[in-house]
């Protein structure tokens, strides 16, 4: 299949049709009340490491990266040496993540040296933008070709910088942010400017375009789950644009992609936030070294372990450890050992999240 000639951004013609127009209402709204729910969880990182956690795992996913929970959450607290190349990879993206939500606080834009140091985190190489010729997007279970992204390094810059200036001037475009990040979204794929890792790049610049349009403060909004259940779709609907220009479904699909997704993270929010007032009133009536320090430990990550308990709460390894002993016999969490040291599960944590 030849390669498709993907035009410059913006695009001339109308998107935001009646359809798409009723459908955005939904979104703002379920984008607004999850921005607001955020503040009720005390401690940020709370949410962005587990959700980050299940928008890597299931981002990974969506290009055939597998793994489990448990190898992922051990991964996360290096609690054994790197047994799951997959794991590995998933622990990568969530790198990937906090690395470009830095950037973007740190300069307020999403520049193109932004994105690649978000894929060199990513793919873990410094490749860069491609610059030999061969890539071509195939059918999995055919091998057929059924797209050739530009194949030229000339070419693959030109349309990057016109992607670059589309994503940070608000005034070449007066589009909901959520149409122009479905826009971004299908340039980028259809670019295909990285040897390696294009699909799970383009998902974190997703989520950090609406947080640089203040319609998120954290990057929580976690699509990949939907992608994954409706992935026939994702793909046919961006090859029906490169091969019609039709847009209507794209962005109808997108626009879903984002209500479902914050309606699914405000119930996790609740969630996470109603265990977490149960693990409050527990610790506080029963247990004399009950801190919020604490709690936000227990509550970061599904795992922990004495050296974390350590840095978070200022205490020696010997308390870290009564701590945690203590919490594990009166079974508030789970003991595992694991080679000659051991870690520590919020089992309701972890059966919430998986």
């Amino acid at each position: 299949m030849k390669s498709t000639e993907i035009q410059l951004l913006p695009l001339k013609k109308d998107l935001e049709t009646k359809k798409v127009l009723k459908k955005l209402n939904l979104a703002h709204r379920a984008l607004a009340e999850l921005k607001g729910l955020v503040f009720s969880i005390p401690n940020e990182n709370i949410l962005i490491n587990t959700l980050a956690l299940q928008e890597a795992k299931d981002s990974s996913a969506i290009e055939n990266i597998i793994t489990t929970h448990d190898d992922l959450y051990k991964e996360g607290l290096q609690l054994q040496k790197i047994n799951s190349p997959q794991a590995k990879e998933v622990q990568n993206y969530i790198t990937a993540l906090k690395k470009g939500f830095a950037l973007l606080k740190e300069n307020n834009i999403i520049s193109n040296n932004h994105i690649i140091e978000i894929q060199s985190v990513l793919e873990n190489n410094n490749a860069g933008f491609r610059k030999t010729p061969g890539t071509a997007l195939k059918n999995a279970q055919t091998g057929e070709v059924i797209y050739t992204p530009p194949q030229d390094i000339t070419t693959i810059k030109k349309l990057m910088v016109n992607l670059e200036k589309f994503i940070n001037n608000d005034e070449s475009s007066d589009l909901d942010p959520i149409v122009k990040m479905a826009i971004i979204h299908y340039q980028f794929e259809s670019i295909h400017p990285f040897y390696d890792g294009n699909g799970r790049t383009g998902r974190i610049l997703n989520v950090l375009y609406l947080v640089n349009q203040n319609l998120l403060d954290l990057p929580i909004l976690y699509m990949s789950k939907f992608i994954i259940h409706n992935k026939t779709d994702y793909y046919k609907l961006l090859q029906t644009i490169r091969e019609t220009d039709e847009w209507e479904k794209w962005i109808l699909y997108m626009i879903e992609s984002v209500t479902e997704t914050a309606n699914q993270s405000m119930f996790i929010i609740k969630e996470i936030k109603r265990l977490m007032q149960e693990f409050k009133v527990t610790l506080r009536e029963e247990y004399k070294f009950y801190s919020q320090d604490l709690l936000n430990n227990l509550f970061k990550h599904p795992y922990t372990k004495i050296e974390l308990i350590q840095k978070d709460l200022g205490v020696s390894r010997i308390t870290a450890a009564s701590y945690l002993n203590k919490l594990a016999k009166d079974g508030l969490l789970k003991k595992q050992k694991m080679g000659t040291g051991n870690y520590y599960v919020n089992q309701k944590l972890f059966e919430l999240l998986t």
